[in-house]
């Protein structure tokens, strides 16, 4: 009940993320045009946090997540039904919402109720619940695209997914009444101080608003947060330039899912590799190894558009960037549940998951308005040298923001 509904929505987004810039090419949309739609997910992710950790925090996990799949569906049927551009996106945008409320849920979770000495670990699973579905997901899109001969059939896909989310969390046991809340230093299960043992929901008492937890705690995130920020937008730029590096080739979409899968496969390969990295020897040696992969690979990419082995090199750099992508699994929850104030995580992880899913949401943006001043290639390049800068940063700040038991 921890990981399943996860899996089960990453499976139905990870069929349909990859022809998101197909399908708003087929309703008139542009190859820039194309990456603003696709930025409409992230754009709906950064949105959402806000909302979804008020609604956490005041009726609990299982109605956050019942609301998030239903919504989930409507999205899938908007996206199904659209004729123009502007309802695709909308639709778009609303899974991206939901995204945002299944994320922060988990994560909150997790922040309180995993003991440290393998929270790394346990986080790692949790994103690796979603690299499971980016996995599978495209190559249950490609097997549909070949069946039916429509990219709209892999939204079908979607709503299955949500809607077997809806009566699997109504109905299956609820974790946040079995599993106690537990203070990070110790481990003793307490709630507002008072030493008793409790269950439910986790602490939601806000000491500070989002703006003031924001201005409280500015230091780490105009620091170490900027450089998850920066981790952010990378992932979320390798989701953009590998599909429409595709179709700037002029590959076809069942190719376009199947390279996407590949390098999904590589990325859910790792994920568990990345927990027991950051437990064991800290999380620095997870962080900066992911950034400086994923930054070689964009610039790389960035020289092969015109050669004559285009795809190959395709191919091989979407590898390398899911490579990149898996050592970084669970790394930017791990550092939200490692710095969040004790007995206090809710707004300072909402404060962090808002920073760090700005820098997802820009980059799409960026790709889009550099693709229509310039070209593809010279986005990809530009996407890597931030990812250089976001490791530049990782290794300065990680020491400082995390004792050595911690990084």
């Amino acid at each position: 009940m921890v990981y399943a509904p996860t899996v089960l929505f990453s499976l139905g987004e990870g069929a349909v993320i990859p022809l998101i810039p197909v399908i708003a090419t087929r309703l008139g949309a542009d190859v820039s045009l194309a990456a603003l739609v696709a930025a409409a997910l992230v754009i709906g992710q950064l949105c959402g946090n806000l909302p979804a950790g008020a609604l956490v925090a005041k009726v609990g996990e299982r109605v956050t997540m019942v609301v998030a799949g239903v919504l989930s569906i409507a999205a899938g049927v908007g996206m199904l039904l659209a004729e123009h551009l502007a309802l695709f996106a909308a639709s778009v945008f609303v899974l991206g919402f939901c995204a945002a409320a299944f994320g922060l849920a988990r994560h909150a979770f997790m922040t309180t109720r995993v003991p440290p000495r393998f929270r790394a670990r346990a986080l790692s699973l949790l994103g690796g619940s979603f690299r499971f579905g980016v996995f599978i997901g495209p190559f249950v899109a490609a097997a549909l695209i070949q069946l039916t001969g429509s990219e709209q059939s892999t939204i079908w896909a979607l709503i299955v997914c949500c809607a077997a989310i809806v009566p699997l969390v109504l109905f299956g046991p609820d974790p946040e009444k079995s599993s106690p809340v537990l203070l990070k230093p110790t481990g003793a299960a307490v709630a507002e101080d008072s030493g008793e043992v409790v269950t439910g929901s986790i602490p939601t008492r806000d000491r500070y608003g989002v703006l003031e937890t924001i201005s409280y705690y500015r230091g780490v995130l105009m620091r170490l947060g900027l450089s998850a920020a920066a981790l952010s937008a990378v992932r979320s730029a390798r989701q953009v330039i590998v599909p429409l590096w595709g179709v700037s080739l002029g590959l076809d979409a069942s190719t376009i899912a199947i390279v996407v899968g590949v390098s999904g496969a590589i990325d859910f390969a790792l994920f568990y590799a990345s927990g027991q990295v950051m437990d064991r020897f800290g999380r620095i040696w997870a962080a900066l190894p992911a950034m400086l992969l994923m930054g070689a690979g964009l610039i790389a990419l960035s020289f092969t558009h015109d050669l004559d082995q285009a795809t190959m090199w395709f191919a091989l750099m979407a590898a390398v960037l899911g490579l990149g992508n898996g050592l970084s699994s669970g790394i930017l929850l791990t550092y939200g549940a490692d710095l969040a104030p004790e007995t206090d995580p809710a707004t300072f992880l909402g404060a962090w998951r808002t920073l760090t899913d700005a820098g997802g949401a820009a980059a799409p943006v960026v790709i889009a308005s550099v693709v229509a001043l310039a070209s593809l290639p010279v986005a990809a390049g530009l996407m890597g040298g931030v990812a250089l800068l976001g490791a530049a940063g990782f290794a300065v700040w990680t020491p400082k923001f995390l004792p050595r038991r911690e990084h």
